[in-house]
């Protein structure tokens, strides 16, 4: 295992400071200086690391971009079928490392604030047409073809409300259940 930079330990450090901060303030109002309070730093380094607001924003999204990526390999490692496969992408979405309340909640400021930014937007292209891929991937082996997109449809808008709904709430999420619950929806939707 290689030894990590202390460049890029810093990064991790900012990106968590971030998506605290966003969680706490909220993508439009929290300030550089309020980010660097939260990870204990100087906005300067911020600007150093990343340049601009937005570009910490962009760095925070790839790296949960990096971990949906991760959860969907791991799952794809051991489906064996199409509705399996098709499990796996749904638990990414809901995976123990990336379902919590704080990464929903900046998860769903940077889907507002994507139309709004080059940089943002083309993320959020990438991240959507990669879920459809895999979806329809999986979908199309299941259901007659004129049932397919009705289904992804359905799955995606599933995952967006769970996710807009964990953004807003005051407990703690539970992943598990959010996964056993996804599954018993694919199970609906794919009889």
């Amino acid at each position: 295992m290689s030894r990590k930079r202390i460049r890029d330990i810093r990064n991790e450090e900012l990106i968590e400071a971030t998506i605290v901060a966003v969680h706490k303030r909220g993508y439009g109002v929290v300030t550089m200086a309020e980010i660097a309070q939260e990870a204990g730093a100087s906005a300067a380094s911020i600007n150093y690391y990343f340049g601009s607001k937005e570009g910490l924003m962009e760095a925070t999204m790839l790296h949960l971009l990096a971990k949906l990526r991760r959860a969907m390999s791991a799952g794809y490692a051991t489906a064996r079928t199409p509705r399996e496969r098709l499990y796996a992408v749904m638990d990414a979405n809901f995976a123990d490392g990336l379902f919590t309340v704080p990464q929903c909640s900046i998860w769903m400021q940077f889907w507002a604030n994507a139309p709004y930014s080059q940089r943002l937007s083309r993320l959020h292209r990438i991240n959507r047409a990669r879920v459809r891929s895999h979806v329809l991937a999986e979908l199309r082996a299941l259901l007659p073809s004129d049932q397919v997109e009705t289904a992804r449809q359905a799955l995606q808008c599933y995952m967006d409300g769970v996710w807009l709904q964990a953004a807003q709430s005051e407990d703690v999420l539970n992943p598990e259940n959010a996964r056993a619950a996804a599954h018993r929806v694919v199970d609906l939707v794919i009889p």
